[in-house]
């Protein structure tokens, strides 16, 4: 049974955000879902992605890892980040000979003063060792010569990752490393635009209450007066009004 991981990895509470954008994502409960409906078959993961959350890769990776059956990944296209980890779940891994493997340090979007900041910096000095055990697994590589590699973003075309034991098999037996088209970055949408859209489902009235007031304040207006027409006087009216001017009546 084949299991695409395709697009943003994110997490089961943010998943149905991008459902409802039509923006193709994974999270691990799209994974669990699948390989319970595969009920025992072997698996065939096909991986295309710029990766996402580091935690939501971690249980995509613990839940292939975990299987009984047989696990192949294909990684199509690219395979970064948290999706790199991801892929290190399957027992055969293989990789397209336009595909890519890259790993990096783990980042975060964290503010506050020097104490925090310092404190966020060992939290992913600790992620990143984590993350690092996954790659340990699979290419016998110790923990230093690992985080070297992800601390200067490595990118891996198909034979380097080979080499390197990131990956088994290069697909369709081809051996040469091609090059490829420049690495996007993960399309994960921004924390504020997931705010925004949230409190747009539990307040729905927000939008609305901002037009009717809109709306009720161009109501209240007072009326505008229109100006006064002055009709057209006659050339017998004229003729009056210039004989008062002169004193002479009629």
């Amino acid at each position: 049974m084949k299991i695409p991981i395709k697009g943003p990895i994110v997490s089961d509470d943010d998943i149905w955000i991008y459902e409802w954008f039509g923006i193709g994502a994974t999270s691990p409960k799209t994974v669990s879902k699948l390989i319970e409906e595969a009920n025992g078959e072997d698996l065939e993961v096909e991986i295309n992605s710029g990766g996402g959350s580091v935690w939501a890769g971690s249980e995509i990776y613990t839940l292939l890892k975990s299987c009984k059956q047989n696990v192949v990944v294909n990684i199509m296209g690219i395979a970064a980040s948290a999706a790199s980890v991801a892929a290190m779940g399957g027992k055969l891994i293989r990789i397209a000979p336009t595909g890519q493997i890259m790993i990096h340090n783990s980042m975060s979007g964290a503010s506050g003063d020097h104490r925090e900041l310092e404190h966020a910096a060992e939290m992913l000095k600790g992620v990143d060792r984590s993350i690092a055990n996954a790659y340990i697994l699979k290419t016998g590589k110790n923990m230093e010569e690992l985080l070297s590699l992800m601390a200067k973003e490595t990118y891996m075309g198909a034979k380097e990752a080979k080499e390197l034991g990131f990956a088994d098999e290069i697909m369709f037996d081809e051996d040469d490393q091609l090059v490829v088209a420049s690495f996007d970055q993960s399309s994960l949408l921004p924390r504020n635009v997931i705010n925004k859209v949230r409190n747009l489902i539990d307040n729905p009235n927000s939008i609305t209450d901002t037009t009717d007031n809109s709306q009720q304040n161009h109501i209240n207006e007072p009326p505008k007066e229109e100006p006064k027409k002055v009709a057209p006087i006659s050339m017998f009216e004229k003729q009056i009004k210039m004989n008062e001017r002169r004193g002479i009546t009629q």
